[in-house]
């Protein structure tokens, strides 16, 4: 079983983007609007179970009782303005790659392994934190752009296929959520799963492998043991 390519999920995967990322840039679009809502800590840990920012406050608003048209328009309004805060996070270089994963993204390299990102979040950040953390590594970069139906809905690996003309026994996906996995799973894919902070207590059982992020050993050895196509340069 040699796979030709890694698929990496970005959010808690690759970079701890969630609590002091995510939330930070909520909680100013929110403080922008002259809302007195905020999300403390376990708050957005709990709404993290709902997939996709539009939709997490749209969630969250229906939960503080408002109407149904009134929380779509508000959620709407308030993800514009979160996204673009979260863009400037990450041009300034505010949400760092997590442990392990710039040394683990080198080895692949080094073994002629092609990476790709299969991501719900919205390409108008995730495209400048890609290129300002790990620079031009990157052969196929799917967003929650484009794609109509975010985790666990398998679209948005179903797509990294259609653009990498793979076969699904050709790649392996990185996940660190019970939603991702579930996913990558649905496409037809092998996966590994990262856990995080917040996704410590998620059922990853239908991964491959679980490991306690991506600098756990048993994690890079079974990537590096059935990705190496070529001896490293």
């Amino acid at each position: 079983m040699t796979f030709r390519a890694v698929v990496f999920d970005v959010d808690g995967t690759l970079v701890d983007s969630e609590r002091d990322g995510h939330r930070v840039a909520f909680n100013e679009a929110f403080a922008e609007a002259g809302l007195p809502d905020r999300w403390d800590v376990p708050t957005y840990v709990r709404l993290l179970e709902v997939s996709g920012g539009r939709q997490r406050l749209a969630a969250w608003f229906r939960e503080q009782g408002r109407g149904e048209d009134e929380c779509e328009a508000l959620a709407e309004r308030l993800h514009e303005a979160k996204t673009r805060i979260m863009r400037s996070l990450a041009l300034l270089g505010r949400i760092p790659p997590r442990p392990g994963v710039l040394a683990l993204l080198r080895d692949l390299t080094r073994h002629g392994v092609s990476l790709h990102i299969a991501t719900t979040g919205s390409r108008a950040w995730v495209e400048p934190l890609l290129r300002t953390s790990f620079g031009p590594i990157w052969d196929v970069v799917v967003t929650g752009t484009e794609v109509t139906d975010l985790k666990p809905s398998p679209q948005v690996y179903l797509e990294v296929l259609r653009r990498t003309s793979l076969d699904q026994a050709d790649l392996v996906a990185v996940e660190d959520s019970a939603q991702g996995v579930a996913a990558a799973v649905a496409a037809g894919l092998a996966c590994v799963a990262v856990r995080n902070q917040d996704t410590r207590h998620h059922d990853l059982s239908a991964a491959r492998l679980v490991g306690a992020g991506p600098d756990d050993p048993a994690v890079v050895d079974w990537l590096l043991a059935h990705t190496a196509t070529r001896a490293p340069r």
